[in-house]
């Protein structure tokens, strides 16, 4: 096994640094080789690790990092078969998308050089179990994403985004450095095992919390969240698919690693993750239901996501304080399961808007309209997409959310009154974040796909190659599968939480068991459904085949000068939406309100644009703070060679003086 997992890394640089040298037509072929041929070795141990072959051993890391320790287990295996299976589709769809990229030999080089070794640190972040190790393969996931991030650098906002991107990654490294350390100098080890000693002879709570915050930064909960907004966008559609399905994941990963380790203080905690967790999911998908930019908009839906996840994680840990199994099984299983599926789902739906992004060239859908026409079969992959997402069957994104809710439900029998109303609210949460789901994904794909055109494009759009749409098939068939078997998939979650805590061993509940039977029969009926509507699709294609097919205009109620602009925009949908949480979604507008006796008014313009709350009213007020106090010293760089060598002179008269009174030696 040793052998496998150094075969990996080999596999990974090895295709890496040959990409460099074949020519810029073969680049993407060879990452795709690379990429396939390391998941094919490390998705072999994740599925050895699933079936109770738990792949680990140790080499000598010296005197500072001590044993190290390569292990896949059960928690390991599932995020590195989601990263791998991404990964691959992210692949393949990019290697369509970044066709016309391929007079750019250097930029294409270091691009996929990137994306190998992207996802060679990933795969690698759930293998190490040392503290001091991991913050290497975690340095180097989030330098070689922000450098994917920023594919088209000359774009200032795109390079903006990339560099506040590193930034917000680095303050997560000094967040989880100081977790390590604090475990390090306790312990004496750098172990993830040495959580276990650390966890059972001190309070749990503030240690657990350096990491959340640590871990919470790259997963996205608010408000350390800022980062999302603008990084989705920028990336090129298969790294945003990737960063989206995978990256936050991560921080998932982590949070559950640390979890897993604990010994008590789970009530609290739990209550305090479910907290966060259902004002992110609320956060982010209010401000998904009011932007334009689409990427912009998933990209908060991915908040909303992670906020989901984070309350199954909750409900999981208020079920280990409780000693109650079912709590533990639904929420942490719900949570896991929701981890594939958004993974799937959002991949889906980024690539998807990549390919209306490739050939509209705007991510505004407010300039965009009757898509569906000109590319019908990326306008239904996005539907089925946004179907999921909106947590209703027959698609995946119901069985994860079902589990959650089930659990919500379970926790309202709970004895303590502050539990209680703490599950009911988030309950009310979730069904409020469900409803704007659906009223999200109804504009936006409405506005894009629906309705007419609304701005004539430079080029005239049209289907993107098979290269770009196999991938996105591939996605649908394991959502399908996820919706149709659910039972295999949390009969291996089951497997998987049955061995995840060091502390205690938590044995599958009897009532689990019914659960998944629950899910067998929501499963035939969403293949009844799905089998239905092919029926009927089938008659129907049968009795128009070969007849002729008149196209003509919608019926205008007898008005015959319709045009584009009188369809309901994006904006108007959710107008009414924006003006209720007016304090939360904060809008800035660029209008001339007409003037009392303007009767004859001239043409006039009007602008508005979103801001995020946290940016806006926290992040922006402190660094314009210190951009203004930074002001004041901008007379020391002055471009006058005297006062630089002044400030020599003044150095070394200060040293010599200091030297003197033996302030410094």
């Amino acid at each position: 096994m040793i052998e496998l997992i150094n075969l990996s890394w080999i596999l990974a640089l090895l295709g890496a640094l040959t990409i460099y040298f074949v020519p810029a037509n073969k680049k993407a072929t060879l990452a795709t080789i690379a990429v396939v041929g390391n998941s094919l070795v490390t998705s072999w141990l994740a599925i050895l690790a699933l079936t109770g072959q738990i792949v680990s051993f140790t080499f000598n890391g010296g005197g500072i990092m001590g044993d190290v320790i390569i292990r896949v287990d059960e928690l390991s295996a599932w995020f590195i078969l989601i990263i791998n299976f991404t990964c691959i589709t992210g692949v393949f769809y990019g290697s369509g998308y970044l066709k016309a990229y391929e007079n750019s030999s250097k930029k294409l080089s270091l691009h996929w050089i990137l994306y190998v070794l992207f996802q060679l640190s990933m795969v690698w972040v759930c293998m190490i179990q040392n503290g001091f190790v991991f913050l290497i393969a975690w340095e180097i996931m989030s330098l070689s994403s922000m450098m994917l991030v920023i594919f088209d650098a000359h774009n200032p906002k795109t390079l903006k985004a990339g560099i506040n991107y590193l930034v917000q990654m680095h303050i997560s490294v000094v967040f989880l450095t100081i977790g390590f350390i604090w475990v390090y100098f306790q312990t004496g080890s750098f172990s993830l095992d040495a959580f276990t000693t650390y966890f059972g002879s001190n309070s749990n709570i503030w240690l657990f919390l350096v990491f959340f915050i640590g871990f919470g930064l790259k997963a996205g909960f608010i408000p350390l969240h800022s980062w999302l907004p603008h990084a989705h966008p920028a990336a090129p559609s298969h790294v945003s698919g990737v960063m989206s399905g995978v990256i936050v994941k991560l921080g998932i990963y982590g949070i559950f690693r640390v979890a897993s380790y604990l010994k008590s203080d789970y009530l609290i905690l739990g209550e305090i993750i479910i907290t966060i967790s259902i004002l992110s999911g609320l956060y982010g998908i209010l401000n998904a239901a009011v932007h334009r930019d689409f990427k912009k908009m998933l990209a908060y839906c991915t908040i909303e996501n992670i906020g989901i996840i984070g309350v199954g994680i909750g409900i999981g840990l208020i079920g280990l304080g409780n000693n109650v199994p079912i709590l533990y099984y639904l929420g942490f299983g719900g949570a896991l399961l929701h981890v594939l599926n958004h993974s799937l789902f959002k991949s889906l739906l980024f690539y998807s808007a990549g390919s209306v992004y490739q050939q509209t060239h705007t991510r505004n859908m407010e300039k965009l309209g009757g898509l569906i026409k000109s590319m019908p079969r990326t306008a239904v992959l996005f539907l089925i997409g946004a179907v999921a997402i909106g947590g209703m069957p027959p698609f995946n994104g119901f069985i994860s959310e079902f589990l959650i809710y089930s659990g919500l439900i379970k926790g309202i029998q709970l004895q303590d009154m502050t539990q209680i109303i703490l599950m009911i609210l988030t309950l009310a949460g979730m069904s409020v974040i469900g409803g704007l789901s659906i009223l999200t994904f109804t504009k936006t794909f409405g506005t894009i796909f629906l309705g007419n055109q609304r701005q004539t494009l430079a080029h005239k759009p049209h289907e993107v190659s098979s290269l770009m749409l196999i991938p996105q098939y591939v996605i649908v068939a394991v959502m399908l599968s996820v919706a149709v078997i659910p039972q295999f998939y949390l009969q291996i979650i089951g497997n998987i939480l049955s061995g995840l805590t060091k502390s205690i061993v938590i044995p599958q509940p009897v009532e689990f068991v019914g659960y998944i039977s629950i899910m067998q029969s929501i499963s035939l009926y969403s293949v009844l459904l799905i089998g239905t509507i092919a029926f009927f699709w089938g008659i129907r294609a049968l009795a128009l085949r070969g007849k002729p097919q008149v196209v003509g205009a919608t019926w205008g109620c007898g008005y015959t000068a319709g045009t584009s602009k009188i369809q309901y925009t994006a904006k108007s949908f959710s107008k009414s939406l924006s003006k209720t949480f007016n304090f939360i979604v904060i809008e800035r507008k660029q209008y001339e309100e007409l003037q009392v006796g303007e009767i004859f008014p001239k043409e006039k313009k009007y602008t508005s644009h979103y801001h995020d709350f946290f940016e806006f009213r926290l992040i922006h007020v402190v660094t314009n703070r210190l951009i203004y106090s930074a002001n004041y010293f901008k007379f020391i760089q002055n471009g006058r060679i005297q006062s630089y060598v002044l400030y020599g002179v003044i150095f070394i008269i200060a040293v010599f003086i200091l030297t003197i009174f033996n302030i410094v030696l």
